[in-house]
């Protein structure tokens, strides 16, 4: 049996926890591949970990030559682009304890430069792509930090609250072209960097949050991200997949 996304072309912006569980899928649904990450490690590993068509190049998100590189690479290897995740994001306030008062404007400025500026160059580059083929999908990573008003980690949220409008900007205005937009609002996702730095008592505390009593995992985000990409979610567009448990439970 052909997988969901059998033959078609996929980029995947962002390795590592998330992101490699993406490639692991997505080649193993029978997609052709292309990772990228301003990490060379962690393209190399995901891309050896997915085997495959699976390809890699190095991304700095929020640099329009970098995506156009990326883009090309794809055109080259593979013919052309059927669907794009990107799911990468800037950390750096992410894992400060701070509030809007003791925020560093360095960390802020960077946060929105990758998830909000990177976001929208990603996108200025793959729509066209998308369009050539006659449509496509695009996924967005968001958070559930967009919508629960945390006491910390403004920077963060406020950037990937950013992806919401633009994942729905496209969806309204390239759906008569056939390019579906949707994003991904992950709870808390226990890979295994983030397992290795949260005490067993803090990830107690996070399950007990959620209605299913457990912490997400990459593959969790990897089942919704296929579904999406796929000609099976073909009548999905304009929505945000919460993907947290039912930790925060929304209309």
């Amino acid at each position: 049996m052909q997988g969901k996304l059998q033959d078609k072309v996929i980029i995947v912006a962002g390795a590592g926890g998330i992101g490699g569980a993406l490639v692991r899928r997505y080649a193993a649904e029978g997609a052709k591949v292309v990772v990228a990450d301003i990490s060379r490690q962690a393209v190399d590993d995901a891309v050896a970990e997915a085997g495959g068509a699976t390809i890699g190049c190095t991304l700095d998100g929020a640099e329009d030559a970098s995506w156009a590189d990326l883009l090309a690479l794809a055109k080259a290897r593979f013919g052309g682009l059927d669907g794009v995740h990107i799911n990468f994001a800037h950390l750096a306030d992410g894992s400060k304890a701070v509030d809007v008062l003791e925020l560093d404007m360095d960390d802020f400025d960077q946060a929105m430069r990758v998830s909000a500026r990177g976001y929208v160059l990603g996108t200025r580059h793959a729509v066209p792509a998308l369009l050539e083929r006659g449509g496509g999908s695009i996924v967005y990573t968001a958070s559930n930090a967009a919508y629960v008003g945390e006491p910390v980690r403004v920077g963060y949220a406020m950037s990937k609250a950013a992806v919401l409008p633009l994942m729905r900007h496209v969806a309204s205005r390239f759906g008569p072209q056939a390019i579906r937009a949707n994003a991904i609002a992950p709870g808390v996702i226990l890979h295994p960097r983030l397992s290795a730095a949260m005490p067993d008592a803090v990830k107690a505390d996070f399950a007990r949050d959620t209605a299913l009593g457990r912490l997400g995992t990459p593959d969790d985000i990897a089942a919704v991200g296929a579904l999406l990409l796929s000609d099976e979610g073909g009548f999905i567009t304009g929505q945000v997949y919460a993907v947290d448990g039912g930790g925060f439970m929304r209309p």
